[in-house]
């Protein structure tokens, strides 16, 4: 018997905004979950900060755990690294999970939205190079030996990678070595992947695809599973903002209708595999990861 795979879509327009801030370029949350009547309805949080985000993440996935619906929860920013960091951060165990402990231990982020990011970017450039490479941009004020304000060199050979496979089979995508200026999903990435640990860890989820495998996914692969936590690239999907609402909203509004409707026709658990068997499969599920909804 055919069944979906998820009972709620979450989706997150994540931001590293140093101070408080709401509307366009903030933070955005769109949930897609049933309602009373056990219809799909759409609904939208806009929280000030990353810790009132968190907070409201914890609430939602609090209320559809009461429910036991099972939740598809999307972050627009990169949840790995590209292939050779770990290493060249002198990181033990598995990639992807040395980079998140790795992340999470050196990136503070206070209730205001103050954090480091550019110190851990600058450190970490350090550790891998001893230059400002690969790492790049910041505000002058936030500029040191270890981190630029603008990009200092081209990526050459024998140097970490500036795309995910992922990223370049996505085109268009940006470098999580960007961590300022417009589209700068590196900065996104250092402050929104200690909030996915602590989440992963104080739930029963599994991080796609390093905890599930780069493989299609069925029901009872997800017994017992309370949230699956994903990359998503919401501008590649066609959003068109409803009158007073901001171009954020629309599109985690219409990343989680897409995967509502796939899942309604029992076609999402085919996207979180490869298209075709793929050599690259252990870059991707023990470094790299993925983005949902990209062809491989």
């Amino acid at each position: 018997m055919n069944q979906r795979l998820f009972q709620a879509y979450v989706m997150v327009d994540w931001s590293a905004a140093s101070k408080p801030a709401t509307g366009p370029d903030s933070i955005w949350i769109g949930v897609l979950k049933r309602n009373v009547r056990f219809q799909m309805a759409f609904e939208a949080h806009n929280p000030a900060t990353r810790a009132d985000a968190e907070k409201q993440l914890n609430a939602i996935l609090d209320e559809l755990q009461r429910k036991s619906e099972r939740a598809l929860v999307g972050f627009d920013f990169p949840l790995g690294f590209p292939r050779g960091t770990a290493q060249a951060l002198g990181l033990a165990g598995t990639p992807w999970r040395a980079l998140l402990d790795f992340v999470a231990k050196e990136v503070k982020d206070k209730p205001d939205n103050a954090n480091n990011r550019f110190q851990v970017g600058a450190k970490m450039n350090r550790l891998m190079t001893g230059e400002a490479f690969p790492f790049w941009g910041a505000p002058a004020r936030d500029a040191q030996t270890m981190l630029s304000v603008k990009r200092v060199r081209e990526h050459g050979a024998g140097d970490l990678p500036e795309f995910r496979l992922c990223e370049e089979a996505a085109k268009g995508a940006s470098s999580i070595w960007k961590l300022y200026y417009q589209g700068s999903v590196g900065g996104q990435a250092l402050v929104g992947l200690p909030v996915v640990k602590r989440l992963r860890d104080s739930r029963a989820t599994r991080i796609w695809p390093f905890e599930t495998g780069w493989r299609a996914l069925s029901p009872s692969d997800l017994d017992g599973v309370e949230a699956v936590f994903a990359e998503i690239y919401p501008s590649l999907l066609a959003s068109k903002s409803a009158p007073g609402a901001t171009k954020d909203e629309a599109q985690v509004r219409a990343a989680c209708e897409r995967f509502n409707s796939l899942d309604e026709k029992f076609q999402l658990g085919a996207l979180f595999g490869p298209r075709r068997d793929d050599p690259q499969r252990e870059v991707v599920e023990n470094q790299e990861g993925w983005i949902l909804d990209v062809g491989a």
